[in-house]
């Protein structure tokens, strides 16, 4: 994605991170026409890759953390993971030398001061406890190097895909605490907003059968799920199948790129 040529929504957050009003030009979601794009292709875009020391936190399953630690010239990549059993399934990855993967989360990270050189979260902000928010965002600005990068991203209340997951998992109060846990930060001046990108992300599903096992059978989270509302869920479901048996879902997204100051 090439800045000068990319979508308006690209460039609409654009700020100056030295302004302390940034935090109050954030949005927590844009009406805008949105590009598709992901987080992998913008973390190559925005992040200090080459020879660069990161820090994932919440990794899940490391789908993203295995492609960052593949196509890129990374150092290290420390892959932090709060939900035991997928750490425990994590740490039995054999062929990624470079990932060092970590119990732990976000507001109590296990490294020493200035040591790494950018943070990620994927779609893992809003899991954090709501209490622990302004203490993670401590960690983070810790454990960054001067002029380190975070790179935030959540995803926003809104599209068919969201219509599905509230049925069992209403995340609106969580992801509205998350983005007001950034505003905070940024407000502090701890770390400063480089920019927010909004965009979409493509989701895709082999069939309800994957749906299951990625999203209501994560172990991260337990869903009160009876058999009135799994078949609601499936109902929701079903009519997004292609003729492939496939589902694929837009969803929006936003990132808030931060900096920790010189």
């Amino acid at each position: 994605i090439d800045e000068t040529h990319c979508h308006p929504s690209f460039r609409l957050n654009k700020l100056n991170r030295h302004n302390p009003e940034s935090a109050q030009m954030m949005q927590i979601a844009s009406a805008g026409e949105l590009p598709v794009s992901s987080d992998f292709e913008l973390i190559g875009k925005w992040l200090p890759v080459d020879d660069a020391r990161l820090l994932e936190l919440g990794c899940g399953a490391a789908f993203t953390t295995r492609r960052l630690a593949e196509a890129f010239a990374v150092r290290e990549i420390v892959a932090m993971e709060v939900d035991r059993i997928q750490h425990e399934k994590n740490l039995l990855i054999p062929d990624l030398p470079q990932v060092t993967f970590v119990f732990g989360g976000a507001q109590a990270i296990d490294l020493p001061d200035g040591s790494v050189d950018a943070v990620i979260m994927l779609k893992s902000l809003h899991h954090v406890p709501v209490r622990d928010l302004d203490r993670a965002f401590s960690e983070i600005a810790r454990v960054l190097r001067r002029g380190g990068f975070a790179y935030i991203s959540e995803p926003v209340y809104a599209g068919a895909f969201n219509e599905i997951l509230r049925l069992f998992n209403d995340e609106q109060s969580v992801r509205e605490e998350a983005f007001e846990a950034i505003a905070r930060t940024v407000a502090s001046g701890n770390l400063e907003l480089e920019r927010e990108i909004h965009f979409l992300s493509t989701s895709r599903f082999a069939g309800f059968e994957e749906f299951e096992q990625r999203i209501i059978g994560a172990t991260h989270s337990e869903f009160d799920i009876d058999d009135t509302l799994y078949a609601e869920i499936k109902a929701r479901f079903l009519p997004h199948l292609d003729q492939e048996g496939m589902a694929e879902f837009l969803n929006p997204m936003r990132v808030d790129l931060l900096r920790k100051p010189d």
